[in-house]
């Protein structure tokens, strides 16, 4: 059981029988009352999001999640196929409600973890940051600062993204897969 300040962000709780992932969480007090933890959470079944206030004496059950080991294969005409690690032959295919549009920054036969709550698959863990090589980037005009000094850069994986203007095609940079942000250059042309 997790007390109501022990739920925290990316923790897997239970709350009214459905698993949730808390997104956000604060705690705060108002004037002279009890603290109250303030919580943004996801329904891991239905992906609807909810907002509820925990007060001190309430307590929530941790979610009992597995991980397993999967193979991200392809994406096509929107269905995402996996399989398994050891036995390629036993393929799936997930929802892109369950996976979410992370996916767009997995190459393929990229190594995920699966998420487990009573026998059914709920969700795809996907590592927060990835380096992707640069296979389309616009060359920078001198002095075109009109767009806040970024660009749009095409991914191998065909993701778009803004980038910086320094950034050219063969670099490898390192994207945050949560923001859909670039972070840094990791490999290129320096």
């Amino acid at each position: 059981m997790l007390e109501y300040n022990e739920i925290t962000v990316h923790k897997y709780i239970i709350y009214e029988d459905q698993p949730f992932e808390v997104m956000d969480s604060h705690v705060f007090r108002k004037q002279q009352r009890k603290p109250v933890n303030a919580v943004k959470m996801r329904n891991m079944i239905s992906g609807n999001m909810k907002e509820v206030s925990f007060h001190v004496t309430d307590k929530v059950e941790a979610a009992e999640l597995s991980k397993r080991d999967i193979k991200y294969l392809y994406t096509n005409r929107g269905e995402i196929w996996f399989c398994e690690i050891n036995d390629p032959s036993k393929r799936f295919q997930l929802s892109t409600e369950l996976v979410g549009d992370r996916i767009k920054f997995m190459k393929p036969n990229s190594l995920l973890n699966v998420l487990i709550f009573e026998e059914g698959i709920i969700g795809v863990e996907m590592p927060i940051k990835v380096d992707l090589k640069v296979t389309d980037a616009p060359h920078a005009v001198r002095g075109d600062t009109s767009k806040g000094g970024n660009k749009q850069i095409t991914l191998e994986t065909g993701a778009i993204i803004n980038g910086p203007m320094f950034i050219n095609e063969g670099d490898v940079v390192r994207i945050n897969t949560e923001t859909g942000e670039y972070t840094e250059r990791v490999g290129g042309k320096f």
